[in-house]
Formats: C-alpha cells, structure tokens, sequence
C-alpha cells in the first residue's frame, strides 16, 4: 500500500488499482483526485472538504462521499446529497477496495464546548486517520496520521494518543498552521523523542510504502 501526502489533513491511500482520498479541503492539491472516485470525509469543516472542487471533479466522473450526517446537508445544498452515504461511529464499509472502520464521533474541543459538532476517524486496513481528535480506537493500528497543530491541538495530546495507540510507524498531518522552518522541527522532534514509535515527517507530493 502507498500513501500519498498532501497539503494539511489529505492523504491518499494506493494499491494496485485501488484508490480512496481522505479530507480533500480547501488547501488540497488538484492532483490529489487523479483517478479517485470514493473520498471520505471526517467532519465538515473546510480545511477537511472542499465542496466546491468536488462538484467540479464529479462533473467528468462519479464522485461517492462517506462521510457524518452533517457533511450530507451541506453537499445537499451544492446538488451533491446523492453522492453521500452517511457513516456512523462503528459502522464498517468499503469504500475505494479498501476495508474501512469508522470510530469516534466527536471533534476534539476548541474552549466552552466548541465547536461541538461529529467528527469521525477511519481506520483504513491499518491505517489510522483521526479527522479532528485524538480518539483512541480499538483497531489494531500500524500506521497513525497524527494531528499536528490546530486551534484544539496540543504536543502533549498528540504524543499521549501516539503513545496509546502504539502503532509501527505515525507521521504527521493537519500541520498547515505550522511554519516550515519553526513549527514542523518543534512537533517533529517532540514525536521523535517521546512518541515511542517509527516517526517521520512526508512531505507534500511524496509517498510512503506501508
């Protein structure tokens, strides 16, 4: 299996003909839906779904979202309700040939309850993506993408999620709010000392072989 990064909390997963892209947001490279047809989506805020790009992709080819109920009312208004399925906290689908777990429910807080709406993570045949939380599941994980900065993000949530989740490998996602120079070295070299896995930082267009 490959996994592709791209800008802020999208990535794709590739093995052999089959294709799935998680979190396409505002941020996205257009290259990230080359030959996608299935996306899942974890909540709906825009820096993890851009509507707009993808009634344009879907306009030369089938385009299917899972993703919250939320998501669905919000493609409703751009035409797109169709092409929704909505998950739930411990459903199990396929989506893109890939076996898929959704787990969670809930964005992590920003302050006063806020912003108080589903978020839910999908553990990917292995592969953990946890949208807006640092929720621990309970599906053996080999490969974590842990949030990396955000208004309800901290180092030391990051590094307890990693920790508990004990995967093989983790590397970093929702990290466009850090500064290259600055941010990226300070998250990076506090996952690489207390993380207790294999960490290391993908950057934007590259791969890896899981």
């Amino acid at each position: 299996m490959r996994l592709v990064k791209f800008t802020h909390a999208c990535v794709r997963l590739e093995d052999a003909e089959r294709r799935l892209l998680i979190d396409p947001g505002v941020w996205t490279e257009p290259e990230a839906f080359d030959g996608v047809t299935d996306i899942l989506i974890t909540h709906e805020h825009d820096d993890h779904v851009d509507l707009a790009r993808i009634v344009e992709v879907s306009a030369s080819r089938p385009v299917r979202l899972f993703a919250p109920e939320p998501v669905r009312k919000l493609a409703e208004k751009v035409g797109l309700a169709d092409t929704v399925t909505v998950v739930a906290a411990g459903g199990e689908f396929s989506a893109g040939g890939f076996r898929v777990a959704a787990v969670g429910g809930e964005h992590a807080e920003i302050y006063d309850g806020l912003p108080g709406c589903a978020n839910l993570g999908y553990v990917i045949e292995g592969v953990y993506h946890p949208g807006d939380s640092y929720f621990v599941p309970h599906q053996r994980v080999t490969t974590l993408l842990a949030p990396a900065a955000a208004p309800w993000g901290r180092h030391r949530e990051a590094i307890d999620m990693t920790r508990a989740i004990a995967p093989e490998r983790a590397f970093p996602i929702h990290d466009r709010a850090l500064s290259a120079d600055v941010g990226y070295e300070n998250f990076d070299g506090w996952m690489e000392y207390k993380g207790a896995t294999e960490y290391r930082r993908i950057p934007v267009g590259d791969s890896v072989t899981l």
